[in-house]
């Protein structure tokens, strides 16, 4: 089995940064990609930020130039740095796992951004 946990949400200012953290645990051969995807109320859930076991990235536009993500491999880790956070990027975030050789991945329970203008 599979465990995602994620930490380090909370309520900041227009303009303020968050960081997120992510770690993977259980048992598991390797992971190819981690993710980070949001979901605002009414909305369905976007893809954020994804990098894979070789480090390429791929971003939303709308968060390109203020969010970072960065991954661990030996640790099982990836964080998103938020930087110049907006209102709209107000949502739950989910970290997302995925194994090679799983369909889907394995999801956080999630962490609340809340940014107030």
């Amino acid at each position: 089995q599979v465990q995602v946990v994620e930490s380090g949400g909370g309520l900041v200012h227009s303009g303020g940064s968050l960081r997120l953290s992510c770690a993977a645990s259980g048992r598991f051969s390797s992971i190819y990609a981690m993710a980070w995807y949001r979901q605002a109320p009414g909305e369905q859930r976007e893809l954020v930020a994804r990098v894979t076991n070789s480090g390429t990235t791929n971003y939303a536009d709308s968060v390109k130039g203020r969010l970072t993500i960065s991954r661990d491999n030996a640790k099982n880790t990836v964080a998103l740095q938020m930087n110049s956070l907006k209102p709209e990027d107000t949502a739950v975030y989910y970290c997302n796992v995925d194994i090679f050789g799983s369909v889907g991945g394995y999801w956080g329970q999630g962490t609340q951004v809340s940014v107030s203008s």
